[in-house]
């Protein structure tokens, strides 16, 4: 029997299992669980197909035969494409929870713009021809205090600007991999994009993080028109970390800095490390008046074993009780953390969606949204 198929099977039965079933505690597993499921929950169809291409190899090399181990070997692979037909189906069926999300904040739903198979045989976020980046802009003298600015080619005026934050707990990420579906496709749709990195830990604290954001998103105002775009429609965007830092500026801006729209994903909304009621400087949007947010998207997977989804549900439900704008809450099916790693199903729902609730609130109804 050659170690390949051995190989082939022992790793994709246990990262199919992390993704079908990840485990919430202890937290070194959990994390492993994620690392380990993360590509597999999004791209779930095109591991049941190398699983089938490897076992359908092994059998026509005449290397599965009538023993023990052969048996054991089908038989977990047999366990592991069920598991993966099962994941497939909980993908799918982000479409149809976000449109009735969508029903329940009473906007109607956008024509999708990308197809089902479309997304399902090209997952990779790669950049279009039509979009250019414009790498390591300054808004600040500090090392991480860079953007990115992504716009398509011909240079539209007058799209809308959005400004995304990465995600990575504030000790680690960056903004030359997070977030590439959601930019691709706004920037290719006319639409200025700026991808912003801020100070992270331990040289930095929660004061230092929020007003990198609050900077990065006044060089976006200040540099809009440079670029051609509509200062005064700013779209303020993060995951995980970076969604908290959208949670708070949202609702923290004066009403001349408050963004048209927060989009939150997966995102933490609880206190930074070890703060407490006393703090200072409020790090959670739970304890900040919301009656003047704006509209705003959360979206966060069922299974996420990262942060929490009921958290996510929470604030949803203060956000709707207090603020007078669209509130969309869209808890994606069996979606894990960093769900926008690949250009999956369930990121295209999410930006099927975000495209509804901009039309809805009179950002993206103008010929400069429009694609070429």
């Amino acid at each position: 029997m050659p170690n390949d198929y051995v190989v082939h099977v022992l790793v994709l039965g246990l990262a199919t299992t992390a993704a079908f079933s990840p485990p919430t505690r202890p937290r070194p597993l959990a994390r492993a669980a994620f690392l380990a499921g993360m590509v597999v929950n999004e791209v779930p169809h095109l591991v049941l197909t190398l699983l089938a291409v490897s076992t359908a190899a092994a059998v026509w090399s005449g290397d599965l035969r009538r023993d023990v181990l052969s048996g054991v070997l089908l038989a977990g692979a047999a366990a592991t494409a069920v598991m993966l037909v099962g994941l497939t189906r909980r993908a799918t069926r982000s479409s149809s929870v976000a449109d009735a999300a969508l029903r329940a904040a009473g906007i109607d739903r956008a024509p999708p713009r990308q197809s089902r198979w479309r997304t399902a045989l090209a997952p990779l976020p790669i950049r279009p021809r039509s979009v250019q980046r414009l790498r390591n802009l300054r808004y600040g003298d500090h090392r991480r205090q860079r953007l990115d600015v992504l716009r398509r080619r011909d240079r539209p005026t007058g799209g809308p600007v959005l400004v995304y934050f990465h995600g990575g707990g504030y000790f680690s990420g960056s903004k030359n991999w997070e977030g590439r579906g959601l930019l691709h496709h706004l920037a290719a749709r006319g639409w200025l994009c700026v991808s912003a990195t801020y100070r992270l830990r331990p040289g930095a604290g929660f004061e230092e993080h929020l007003a990198d954001a609050e900077a990065a998103m006044a060089w976006a105002r200040e540099h809009a028109e440079e670029y051609g775009a509509d200062a005064t429609t700013v779209v303020m965007a993060g995951s995980s970390a970076g969604a908290h830092l959208t949670s708070l500026y949202a609702l923290r801006a004066t009403p001349d800095e408050r963004p048209a729209a927060a989009v939150c994903l997966y995102g933490y909304y609880g206190r930074y490390y070890g703060r407490g009621r006393d703090e200072v400087v409020t790090s959670t949007p739970f304890a900040l008046p919301a009656s003047d947010a704006p509209a705003c998207l959360i979206a966060h997977g069922s299974l996420d074993n990262q942060t929490s989804a009921a958290t996510a549900r929470a604030l949803a439900d203060k956000l709707r009780a207090e603020s007078s704008q669209p509130v969309v809450h869209v808890e994606l099916p069996g979606g894990q953390h960093a769900f926008d790693f690949v250009s999956s199903w369930r990121l295209t729902a999410v930006i099927d969606t975000l495209d509804a609730l901009l039309a809805d609130i009179g950002v993206g109804a103008k010929r400069r949204l429009e694609a070429s």
